[in-house]
């Protein structure tokens, strides 16, 4: 048997004021964002901001349905956008908020393993991490450079990608 350890990095800052001035300016576009979130159910509302490297800025918010599981989180909006209109056009950084009226959030709230694996996804797909930043209103601020800092262990099976002979 091999005993093996991970070890996670990342940045944590005491608020937005420490970021640089284009990462803040992302976290106040995911503030933004949140502001079209439709969720009446869970009363917890997600604001994603995406800046691509031409510096254009996509944004996704949750989308919640009576219908459970058919809404969608944030972070999926905003990158299922980027994919089906923005693709060529490299995504750089993620600033990912919520907010709900029920109860203080004391510390940011990470993206759901389906995100993670979407975003997993477009890393691959754009050949590069994207900076994911994390935050809340008065909570610390976290700072990651690509998804490998949520999921170690991401599911990529290559030969799912193998050209079907003969189609």
């Amino acid at each position: 048997m091999t005993e093996h350890q991970i070890e996670i990095n990342f940045k944590e800052y005491n608020s937005l004021n420490e970021l640089d001035k284009a990462s803040h300016s992302l976290c106040l576009e995911a503030v933004k964002a949140m502001e079209g979130s439709h969720s009446p159910y869970s009363k917890f509302r997600v604001g994603a901001a995406l800046r691509l490297q031409s510096g254009k800025i996509i944004y996704g918010s949750n989308q919640e349905n009576v219908a459970y599981p058919s809404g969608l989180c944030a972070e999926r909006v905003a990158l299922f956008t980027w994919g089906a209109n923005h693709a060529d056009d490299p995504i750089e950084a993620m600033a990912v908020t919520a907010a709900t009226y029920e109860f203080e959030l004391l510390k940011p709230v990470t993206s759901c393993g389906a995100c993670l694996q979407v975003l997993a996804e477009f890393e691959k797909k754009q050949n590069k991490p994207i900076e994911i930043i994390l935050f809340c209103n008065n909570s610390p601020v976290w700072v990651m450079n690509g998804v490998n800092s949520f999921l170690p262990f991401l599911f990529f099976e290559n030969r799912l990608n193998a050209e079907v002979k003969g189609l």
